[in-house]
This record gives structure tokens, sequence and C-alpha cells, in this order.
């Protein structure tokens, strides 16, 4: 392994020390968030961590957030170690500070699942729990296919032929968007946004008011995996394309943006976003927020994995043999092993870094 890949770590237990040992070697105020709601697989405790950089009172902050969606935090974390381990935090401008969020969802992390301790999608858990629920009438149709009793080859050839005749009517696009669009009425299902703020967003929003209050402008990136060509990092905007934070976005970003909305991303329009609530925490703040989305393996291969992990957790045994070949599937839909990629993760990483500072600077 070389030296940059040895910046990603294989589980979340190994990602934790090597991010806190990174963070005190580049000399930034460490602090840790307890989940009390779960364990990890060895029956350990589940942190959310934090690292601050720069002045108190900096005018603009960067902040780079890991794990929103649990598997992926081996990307983000690699990609947060190896910025604090090339120096990073030296090269912030007077008038900048950083924040790093590692592993915002630390028992899905642990668990290597997508998911928190509750299987909620955190990327769909940031709406407002206080008014109806989006309506996902599209996920009703499938939510009997998506759980299947058993796990075998004919189950999975019946819930691929269910998912032909919805894209077949609906169109491919349609299909993502009816499975991975976010739904709340199935808490057993894939991609569920909850029925109440999580622990996870409870605790970022607090650090949000904590950390970010004294901040003018407020640059934020959110990495995440699983869609797109193999390494490439789709910068992805969720806000609507005719906001302020968009066209902030489109001028740090520039042809680089995509947006859901706009039919220009490979995601679909997803509601409950977890950097919506950067900006409601933070009001009088410009706050502009971006997706890195690191292409890994077909869409068809992603979704499987995503589909058994969730089979696999409902009604599998996680230490069978079958229960241990989905987690590896998991993990590689998700985290592609071998140093090409991670190399090309940071490469990205840095480069939407240096263009998010020199937004954060020119105000």
């Amino acid at each position: 392994m070389n030296n940059l890949s040895s910046c990603f770590s294989e589980n979340y237990a190994e990602a934790r020390p090597k991010f806190c040992a990174a963070v005190a070697e580049a000399g930034g105020a460490l602090r840790s968030w307890l989940n009390a709601y779960g364990r990890g697989p060895a029956g350990d405790a589940l942190y959310l961590d934090t690292a601050r950089f720069g002045r108190a009172d900096a005018p603009n902050m960067l902040v780079l957030i890991s794990a929103t969606h649990g598997v992926e935090g081996h990307c983000g974390s690699g990609a947060q170690i190896a910025w604090l381990r090339g120096g990073g935090p030296a090269r912030l401008p007077a008038d900048t500070g950083c924040l790093i969020v590692h592993a915002i969802n630390p028992h899905g992390f642990a668990w290597t699942r997508r998911v928190n301790e509750d299987n909620v999608d955190l990327n769909r858990n940031f709406v407002d729990h206080d008014k109806p629920y989006p309506a996902s009438r599209g996920y009703a149709e499938l939510a009997d296919a998506v759980l299947p009793q058993d796990w075998t080859d004919a189950s999975w050839g019946a819930m691929q032929a269910t998912f032909a005749a919805y894209a077949q009517k609906h169109g491919a696009f349609g299909l993502q968007g009816a499975l991975s669009g976010g739904q709340y009425s199935h808490p057993d299902g894939i991609f569920f946004g909850g029925a109440r703020p999580t622990w996870s967003n409870r605790t970022i929003r607090a650090i949000a008011r904590q950390e970010l209050s004294h901040a003018r402008r407020v640059g934020v990136i959110d990495y995440h995996t699983g869609l797109g060509p193999f390494g490439h990092g789709e910068l992805i905007c969720t806000v609507p394309p005719g906001a302020k934070s968009f066209a902030r976005a489109n001028a740090w970003y520039g042809k680089e943006l995509t947006s859901p909305e706009s039919g220009t991303s490979t995601s679909a329009i997803v509601v409950g976003c977890m950097t919506d609530c950067i900006p409601q925490e933070l009001p009088d703040a410009e706050v502009t927020s971006v997706a890195i989305e690191y292409g890994t393996y077909p869409v068809p291969e992603v979704m499987k994995a995503v589909l058994q992990d969730n089979w696999l957790h409902r009604r599998g045994r996680i230490d069978s043999t079958q229960g241990r070949e989905m987690k590896a599937f998991m993990k590689e839909r998700f985290f592609p092993a071998g140093d090409k990629w991670r190399e090309m993760v940071v490469a990205r990483s840095e480069q939407t870094i240096g263009w998010a500072l020199q937004g954060l600077a020119a105000g």
C-alpha cells in the first residue's frame, strides 16, 4: 500500500484513531460526540469526531463531512486524512478556518451500511418532521419486491423482473427515483427517511451552531460514493437551480457542477439532504454546499448491494457465509479495493477543496 492509499481504512475501528492522530499531528482541536444508540460489531463505542483549525472568529469556514452514508465513510475519511497529512490546515488563509466532521454516521460506517442505527438514510432525514412527509407512491408499488422473504437466485430474479416492468412503464430514471428518492412509509425498506430527526441530525445541527455561528461564509463538501464513472468525483448541488446558493456554487465550480433538478446529475432528485441543515442553523451566513459523488460500479450492482444489505439486516444472518459474502459485496461497491481509485479520490478532493477556498476568498 502506498503512502496515499494508507490514508484510507478498512473499517471504522481503524479509521477513527487514524483520523484522531492526523488531527493531533496537524495541530487541530478535536471534539468527540458519543452515539449512545448503538455499538460497533465488536461492541465498541461509536463516535462522531470533529476537528477545528484556524481562528475562532474566522469569517470564512471550510467544512468537510464524511460518512453521511456510513459505508461511504471509507472514502470520505481517507480524503480527510489525506488533506490533514498533506499539510492542508497549514495552507489555510488567515481569515479562513476549517471544520472536519468525521463519521457523521458512525454506526453505518462501522457496520458497512449506508443507513444508521434506525435503518434511516441520513440524506433523506433532514425534512420538516412536523409537516406531512413527501409522497413516495413509486416506492409503495415496489416495496414488497424490495424485501423478499428469502434471498435466492429465484427471489433476485423476481425482484429484477418487477423493477424491469416498472422501468418499462416509467423509464430507467423513473425507477431510480422511485427506489432512491426517499420514502417515509416503510421503515424496513431502503432509502427510508425516518419518522423523527436522528441522533446524527440533532448532533450535526448542534455542531453547526457551536462551531460555525460566527462565520459569514461557509463552504461545505460532503463525500459520497456509488454513482457515476469509476473514480470520477461528480460535484452535485442539491439546492434548487434558482436559489442564491446554487448561483454561488456555480460560480465556484463552473461547468463541473451538476444538478439533479436540472437533469445533469447521476443522482435522482432527493428530499431531506443532510447539507440542508447548515443554512437552516446559520441563517445569517452564506452557505455554499456541494457533494462529491465518486463513481464505483454500474448502478445495478450498487443497487443490488443496497438491497442485499437491507434484506440481510432484516431477515438474514450477518455471521453466515451468505452474510459475509453480502458484506464484502457491499463494501466493494462503495469502496473499491486498490490504489488507483483511492488516488483518484484524493486528487479530486484536493481540487475541489482548492475551488472552495477560492470561492470563500472571493466573498
